[in-house]
């Protein structure tokens, strides 16, 4: 008999042990975040820091495309909604980075001195908020941003409207079964 390889059982867990798990690895990225040597990339390294930010970015890009298949093809065993959470945490991730490297170059951002400062600027420019306290001067840092602007409208909406679809969809699934024996009964 064969055994389960470690996602497939993971997928086919009891909710509460896929959401911790989901939830951990997240807490994971965000420490991986602070402990990698970032400041081994940016203007002492431009074409290793533009080739790993373009080759993160295509490849979360390509797995949130893979979840949303899933989700149209109403694939039974697609988990999207915990892919698509981990997802959209590597994307932070990876634009925080981008811009914790770009911060390196004097000119590129006023206000963006620490890794929080480059957290917090992917969130307040993912969540479209920009309370202007952090503003990409350079026009490398402009470009990163008008990226993660686009990336987030693209693939981020995307991905997390294809989540909200599939889980009204079993929701009137499940209220249409509820429903349809006690109406047999009444």
């Amino acid at each position: 008999m064969r055994r389960p390889r470690p996602l497939r059982r993971l997928r086919d867990a009891d909710p509460a042990v896929r959401w911790s798990a989901a939830t951990a690895a997240v807490a994971l990225m965000a420490v991986a975040y602070f402990l990698l040597p970032i400041n081994h990339l940016g203007p002492e390294r431009p074409t290793l820091s533009w080739v790993v930010f373009c080759v993160a970015l295509v490849s979360i890009a390509l797995l949130l495309l893979h979840q949303i298949r899933n989700v149209i093809l109403d694939r039974p065993h697609a988990r999207p909604a915990l892919a698509i959470m981990l997802l959209v945490s590597m994307s932070v991730v990876v634009f925080a980075g981008a811009y914790q490297a770009l911060a390196q170059k004097p000119g590129e951002f006023e206000g963006l001195s620490t890794r929080v400062d480059a957290l917090y600027f992917t969130v307040v420019t993912l969540a479209t908020v920009g309370y202007g306290d952090i503003v990409p001067t350079g026009q490398t840092a402009r470009v990163v941003a008008v990226v993660q602007i686009l990336y987030n409208v693209v693939f981020l909406t995307a991905a997390t409207t294809t989540v909200s679809r599939r889980v009204r969809s079993q929701v009137s699934r499940r209220l249409g079964r509820q429903a349809g024996p006690a109406e047999e009964e009444g």
